[in-house]
C-alpha cells in the first residue's frame, strides 16, 4: 500500500493526513494557521516527520486558498498574506525531500468528487465552494481548467449587484453577497446591529437559517437575499458551462434544510428567466451538494499523486 501526506491549508487552520492510495485518510490531525510563512512551514515539516516515523510516504499533496500555478507556485494565498508570491510547492519539497503538489483548494475539492465524490463517471461539473469567499472548480471533459494563469475559477470576483455609492466594485460582488461568511453573516451583522446596536454579532451561519425558518424579521429577508444570489450565481454557471452537475461544497452544503431552500429558489428563479425555464427540461444539469464535505481538499491534493504513481 502506498502512502501521501496531505495538507488542507486554510486561514484558521491547517489540517493534514495521511492518505492511502484508495483514498482512506489513515491518520489526520491539524494547527492553528500561523501569522508567518516559516511558522506555517515548520509546522507543516513537523507533520511531515510525525506520519514519516510510522510510514514510507510517496509523496505530499496540499490544497490551499488563492491562485495557484500549475507548478505549485501561489500567486494570492487567499486569507493567508504570508502565502502572497510563494513558491509553496518548491519550497516544501525542499525541507522534506519528498515530491510536493499544491493545487487550489477548489479545484482539489473538485477532483476529489470525481475520485470518490458526487461527481464520479462526470465529464463535465463545476464544484462550487461556499465558504468565508466563494471559490470555484471547474473540470471540462473530465480535465480541470485552470486558465492561462490559474485563475479560472475566482467566481466569487463576478460582479452580481449595482455599485453604492462608496463605488468600491469588490463591495459589489458574489463574494460579499453569495459566500457564507462575507456574504450571509456579515448582512446579517450588519442589519442587527442597525436595528439593535447592542447585539451581539452572529458567527454561525446556521443559527441565521433557524432565525430565518422562524420568520425573523431581519434574517428572513437577508436570506432570501442570500439564496437569490447563489440561485442567480448558478443560472449562470448553466449558461456559461454546461455542466452535467454543479457541486454544492462548504460547510452549509451539509445543511439538508438548506438545500432543499436552494432547490426552491433556483426553480423560482428559472420561472422568472423566459429562456432558461423553456429549456431546463431538456438542457440543464443538477445542483447536487458535494458528497466529501471536510475530506474533499485532504483527498483532491492527493489524488494526482495516486493517479501518477498508479501509472508509474
Amino acid at each position: 500500500m502506498r502512502y501521501f501526506i496531505s495538507f488542507d491549508v486554510g486561514g484558521t487552520s491547517i489540517k493534514h493526513g495521511l492518505v492511502d492510495e484508495q483514498g482512506k485518510v489513515v491518520e489526520r490531525g491539524s494547527f492553528m494557521t500561523y501569522n508567518t510563512r516559516q511558522e506555517n512551514l515548520d509546522g507543516l515539516v513537523k507533520a511531515v516527520h510525525h506520519y514519516q516515523n510510522s510510514y514510507t510516504v510517496d509523496a505530499i499533496g496540499v490544497s490551499a486558498p488563492g491562485i495557484v500555478r500549475a507548478d505549485g507556485y501561489m500567486i494570492t494565498g487567499g486569507a493567508i498574506d504570508s502565502f502572497f508570491e510563494f513558491n509553496f510547492a518548491q519550497t516544501l519539497q525542499e525541507m522534506t525531500g519528498l515530491p510536493t503538489h499544491v493545487e487550489n483548494d477548489a479545484n482539489a475539492a473538485a477532483i476529489a468528487e470525481r475520485w470518490l465524490g458526487n461527481a464520479q463517471g462526470v465529464q463535465n461539473y463545476v464544484c462550487l465552494v461556499l465558504g468565508t469567499g466563494i471559490g470555484m472548480g471547474i473540470v471540462i471533459n473530465g480535465v480541470v481548467f485552470r486558465g492561462a494563469h490559474g485563475m479560472a475559477g475566482e467566481v466569487g470576483w463576478n460582479i452580481i449587484h449595482d455599485v453604492d455609492l462608496t463605488q468600491d466594485l469588490e463591495a459589489a460582488s458574489l463574494n460579499y453577497h453569495a459566500s457564507v461568511v462575507s456574504g450571509l453573516v456579515r448582512r446579517y451583522n450588519a442589519s442587527l446591529k442597525l436595528a439593535f446596536p447592542n447585539a451581539t454579532y452572529v458567527s454561525d451561519a446556521r443559527d441565521i437559517l433557524a432565525l430565518a425558518h422562524e420568520d425573523d424579521r431581519i434574517a428572513a429577508p437577508i436570506y432570501r437575499d442570500f439564496l437569490m444570489d447563489v440561485s442567480t450565481m448558478v443560472l449562470n454557471l448553466f449558461g456559461n458551462f454546461d455542466p452535467e452537475v454543479i457541486l454544492i461544497g462548504g460547510g452549509i452544503s451539509a445543511n439538508d434544510q438548506f438545500m432543499v431552500d436552494l432547490h426552491a429558489m433556483v426553480d423560482e428563479c428559472l420561472a422568472r428567466h423566459k429562456a432558461l425555464n423553456g429549456v431546463k427540461d431538456r438542457v440543464l444539469g443538477q445542483v447536487k451538494p458535494a458528497g466529501l464535505r471536510n475530506d474533499a481538499g485532504l483527498l483532491g491534493a492527493v489524488y494526482p499523486l495516486v493517479r501518477d504513481a498508479k501509472k508509474g
